[in-house]
């Protein structure tokens, strides 16, 4: 509605400009008119029509069939009217270049469509009332037919535009909202687990067991932070590499990182969240097996997929353990693994026995270029 209403602006400037020329014009030519009154007549409705579009599309809610269907009949009762007034061999009709206006509020409101059928209105009547039609005549025939359709496609495409700015804008604001929330929210949570930490160490027994768990789920929560602030200040198209992102992850000492000798580009924020999941299989490593235990992390970048598996030699997971973990709230797998892993429209499988724990990550390609 913003669009339209600038462009009813506009449109109403070219009704005065077009209003001037053709009072000039006419008034120039005033020595051809059979009737001379009643081109005054013609010239007053052209002055007060202008008046009453200029007022009545101002408003949106005026801007309804009626008023546009009154703006294009007013327009065709001028050029009907003309060999009356000038006489049968007339040049240019009374209103001359005024008769656009409604095309273009047609246009405006209704589209290319709406366009069109004005301009056939206008265009019909125009030819209708000339008994000769020159090549000049022709031209801006053409020239009516070819407008109207145009000016509504350009009106159409720029409030689509604005529509999309729009919502963008939206998404942009309510991504950055929640973004804050969480982080308001992240903090409050992260305080408490690190005090539940804390005073079970101190009381030992259970609360020790308890604080364990917090400290645990403290660090997931840290890293779900930041790898959600990572991706929020991503630009949509940027991308990065895959296989220096996971090589910085080696840096830990006990985990060797195996990549292809070129790099894997992908879009950003799709590279962070790979980061970040097979980061949270390698903190639970460090959790549930040992802070020196090993753990070996293979990327492969296949031509329809890319995959990464991420194994240790630990006892495995017992039967269970996870659906308990899951019942108890503790969500890391199920959200920072494999949601992770669904958001991105790939998959998360796991293989654990006495042989340890392997975690096989795949995503298609499919829309994943950068």
């Amino acid at each position: 509605m913003d669009v339209e209403d600038r462009l009813f602006r506009a449109l109403g400037i070219l009704r005065v400009v077009l209003l001037v020329y053709a009072l000039a014009l006419n008034l120039y030519r005033a020595d051809g008119f059979d009737h001379p009154r009643w081109a005054l007549v013609c010239a007053a409705v052209m002055v007060v029509w202008t008046g009453v579009t200029l007022r009545a599309y101002a408003d949106p809610a005026r801007r309804t069939r009626r008023l546009l269907g009154a703006d294009l009949a007013v327009t065709l009762a001028l050029l009907a009217v003309t060999p009356l007034v000038k006489g049968e061999w007339f040049n240019a009709s009374i209103p001359g270049f005024w008769v656009v206006c409604p095309i273009f509020a047609w246009a405006i409101h209704h589209h290319w469509r709406g366009g069109l059928f004005a301009s056939v209105c206008v265009a019909g009547v125009d030819a209708t009332v000339r008994d000769d039609l020159t090549q000049t005549n022709y031209a801006n025939i053409f020239l009516l037919l070819v407008a109207g359709p145009i000016v509504g496609f350009l009106c159409e495409s720029l409030q689509l535009m604005a529509r999309e700015r729009d919502e963008a804008q939206r998404a942009v604001l309510a991504e950055a909202e929640r973004a804050r929330l969480a982080r308001t929210v992240h903090d409050g949570v992260l305080q408490v687990l690190a005090l539940v930490q804390r005073r079970g160490a101190e009381l030992g027994g259970e609360a020790a067991d308890l604080g364990r768990l917090a400290g645990e789920q403290e660090q997931v929560l840290r890293t779900l932070i930041r790898s959600q602030d990572a991706v929020s200040s991503t630009a949509p198209d940027a991308t990065a590499d895959l296989a220096a992102a996971l090589a910085e992850l080696g840096a830990r000492g006990h985990v060797t990182v195996a990549t292809p000798g070129t790099p894997v580009e992908l879009p950003a924020a799709v590279v962070a969240e790979l980061r970040a999941v097979v980061s949270a299989c390698l903190d639970n490593v460090v959790a549930h097996v040992g802070a020196d235990a090993p753990a070996w992390v293979l990327l492969e970048a296949l031509p329809e997929r890319i995959e990464v598996s991420v194994r240790d030699e630990g006892p495995g997971i017992p039967a269970g353990r996870l659906e308990d973990a899951a019942r108890q709230g503790r969500l890391g797998v199920r959200e920072s693994i494999c949601g992770r892993m669904a958001d991105l429209g790939g998959t998360a499988e796991l293989s654990t026995g006495s042989f340890g724990t392997e975690w096989q990550l795949v995503v298609p390609l499919s829309g994943q270029s950068g």
